[in-house]
């Protein structure tokens, strides 16, 4: 039996997120699946290293799963890029130990969000990016930025529908930049909960706008309560960057 690991990217706009659904197959999982499945003439199932909602992209997304095929990496690769959707691409693919487990294995992850903060969006960033036409202040979104940074129970920054049973997570740095007003939002941690990096940029934002400050940010994430803290961002700007083992 043969352990295979795949990095993807794709761009989520038109599926119903990573995870495959039992009344809907227009996911990622259930699209590699079924491609995978016909290839092999087994029931392969597919193992990633988390979820994605929605309309959230991946530039990064690991997967990996199981299969008694002989063919060639580079065969199984070429396979599904001619049987996938184009909005589903194959950046790596290799073969590991049995033991790996793209999931239990992840140590880090890296997302990114992106915010097109000109004044009228740009037609080829629509799909990708949150438009705000405000100008968005980045030293105080830095500033409120700092307080997320560390170990916390981040209850107030995740959606009040997350089934973990523990919201004590690490972020590990949160970098902002900014180019020809494209801000790219950077946060790696060792794990993330239900909406919680999109929370957290709707509070980013409202800090750029001055309508929050970091004290008052702080203060939010100390109350433990979904209620008090800003909007969701939206899932189109949303894009899984890396996984780091």
């Amino acid at each position: 039996m043969r352990n295979i690991k795949m990095v993807i990217e794709y761009d989520g706009s038109n599926f119903k997120g990573f995870q495959k659904l039992k009344d809907n197959q227009n996911t990622i999982q259930g699209k590699l699946e079924a491609v995978l499945s016909q290839m092999t003439g087994e029931d392969i199932e597919i193992i990633g290293s988390g979820r994605t909602d929605m309309g959230v992209h991946a530039y990064g997304q690991v997967v990996n799963f199981k299969t008694n095929c002989d063919y060639s990496l580079s065969k199984i690769q070429k396979y599904l890029y001619e049987y996938l959707p184009q909005s589903i691409g194959i950046k790596d693919i290799e073969e590991v130990d049995d033991r790996f487990h793209s999931r239990y294995n992840a140590k880090r992850k890296v997302y990114l969000y992106k915010i097109d903060n000109n004044k009228y969006p740009s037609p080829f960033n629509r799909k990708y990016t949150c438009h705000v036409a405000k100008k968005l202040d980045i030293d105080s979104m830095r500033e409120a930025s700092k307080v997320f940074i560390g170990k916390h129970d981040f209850t107030s920054f995740c959606s009040s529908r997350s089934k973990k049973k523990s919201h004590i997570r690490e972020i590990y740095s949160i970098a902002i930049n900014e180019t020809d007003g494209i801000i790219e939002i950077y946060v790696e941690g060792d794990g993330f909960l239900y909406n919680m990096v999109r929370i957290i940029v709707g509070t980013l934002i409202d800090a750029g706008h001055h309508k929050i400050t970091a004290k008052e940010v702080k203060n939010i994430l100390e109350l433990k309560d979904r209620s008090k803290s800003p909007e969701t961002a939206p899932a189109k700007g949303l894009f899984l960057y890396r996984v780091k083992y």
